[in-house]
């Protein structure tokens, strides 16, 4: 059975657990100024799930020896990326001539303690590992659905999001989020969810990743966003999309191909990403394959990013 991201990150289970340590202060750059300077082109491993579940170090093989130098991980599971320690894994990128600048961790409303006021040990432990793996972004995918039906509830979580981006930076990383439909799809108090986590995330301590694919059915526009919220966008998803044959990853009837073989302007987006939108970090991902293999597409959507000069 095909299982979507979406429903793969609600139902995944993040077990973490222990205290933080304080490695050397991440140094703040502005991202507009960024934009102009070297940009990082990668792999969302979640395109090849079933390789990386299956052998993981063949298939960062297999990446490496396509020309990839970058990826970015969607399994971080008891202390572990991969079934691998953070020192572990580290050892394993550095042995390929591979980096892993970003990570996808959800944090949950279980991860702050209220009472107390801070983050549980177990989310420090998450900031400690992503820290020691070489991790400079540590990305949060998810949005509880309790938290999509109050605009009050809502802005309480996005503050604590603010919160995170302190500890983060403490750790010499930085804290970020990205989107799915969802996003697009509901309003509270007359602003698209979207809107809202723009507008009440600080741009200093909580970064967007913004995923091209993930909003197309629900109507969002890469372009018009990144020109209504310059700057904002220092990660980016790089997707092309089609219409599917059946619900379609986000459950809107589309899915993601092959780069430049779908319906979005993706080199339009991803250049005015780069002058406009303070974008450094290209990060592939490919969901759906039309018959080919994870390896196969992975390999085509690196050639299309080198063709566009990434």
């Amino acid at each position: 059975m095909k299982l979507s991201r979406r429903k793969f990150i609600k139902n995944g289970s993040l077990s973490l657990a222990g205290t933080m340590i304080l490695p050397k202060y991440f140094s703040k750059v502005n991202s507009l100024n960024r934009a102009s300077g070297p940009h990082i082109m990668g792999l969302q491993l979640y395109s090849v799930r079933d390789d990386m579940k299956n052998d993981p170090a063949g298939t960062l093989q297999k990446l490496s020896a396509m020309g990839y130098k970058n990826v970015e991980h969607a399994n971080y599971i008891d202390r572990k990326f991969y079934g691998y320690s953070p020192v572990e894994f580290k050892k394993l990128l550095e042995g390929l001539d591979l980096k892993m600048p970003s990570g996808h961790t959800v944090m949950s409303a279980d991860d702050y303690d209220t009472t107390k006021k801070d983050f549980t040990d177990k989310w420090k432990q998450t900031i400690e590992d992503a820290a020691t793996v070489g991790q400079k972004y540590l990305i949060s995918p998810w949005l509880d659905e309790s938290l999509r039906k109050n605009y009050d509830d809502l802005v309480g979580f996005l503050e604590i999001f603010n919160k995170c981006g302190e500890l983060c930076r403490s750790s010499g990383l930085k804290f970020g989020y990205h989107n799915h439909n969802f996003e697009f799809k509901y309003s509270l108090n007359g602003k698209k969810i979207y809107n809202i986590i723009l507008e009440k995330t600080d741009p200093k301590l909580v970064l967007q990743q913004m995923d091209i694919g993930n909003m197309y059915g629900a109507g969002g526009r890469p372009l018009e966003i990144i020109k209504k919220y310059p700057g904002r966008f220092e990660s980016m998803h790089v997707k092309d999309e089609i219409k599917s044959s059946g619900e379609g990853e986000m459950g809107d009837g589309y899915e993601s191909t092959v780069l430049g073989k779908g319906i979005l302007p993706v080199k339009e987006i991803i250049d005015l990403a780069k002058r406009k939108g303070g974008t450094t970090e290209f990060i592939i991902e490919q969901e759906s394959y039309q018959g080919k293999t994870p390896i196969e597409c992975a390999k085509e959507d690196w050639k299309a990013m080198k063709n566009w000069g990434y």
